[in-house]
């Protein structure tokens, strides 16, 4: 599975990106999407994830209401929207897949099997 995402860059505080997670399966199934993010110094934290069977969601309690993940599958792309950005949400945000879910997903970091590279967003005036 190889993951690519896209769409980092520079924001002011309050304002809105998209970040968008391009995935190769090579025919591996793929139960679960994941969307975390990495502050310096810091442990990956997970923000959201998708179950893949019905679009369910999770959020951090942190994000709820404002950031949304989605996919399209024809497309073979996650996304995640993230609206009134706060400075705190500084850091590089990785996409992940869950190959064997059982339940909801889930954010722990551990779950996850194949992560991508990685894309930088910085929030700051």
């Amino acid at each position: 599975v190889q993951l690519v995402e896209s769409g980092g860059g520079l924001v002011q505080p309050g304002g809105s990106l998209t970040l968008s997670c391009s995935i190769s399966t090579n025919g591996v199934r793929v139960d679960a999407i994941g969307w975390f993010r990495q502050a310096s110094g810091k442990d990956p934290e997970g923000i959201a994830c998708m179950r893949s069977s019905d679009g369910k969601p999770v959020y951090a309690d942190s994000e709820e209401g404002r950031f949304t993940i989605s996919a399209d599958n024809a497309r073979n792309t996650a996304y995640l929207q993230m609206n009134s950005l706060k400075i705190e949400g500084t850091g590089v945000y990785f996409c992940a897949v869950d190959r064997w879910l059982s339940g909801s997903c889930t954010l722990r970091e551990s779950a996850y099997n194949d992560w991508g590279q990685g894309t930088q967003v910085t929030v700051s005036s």
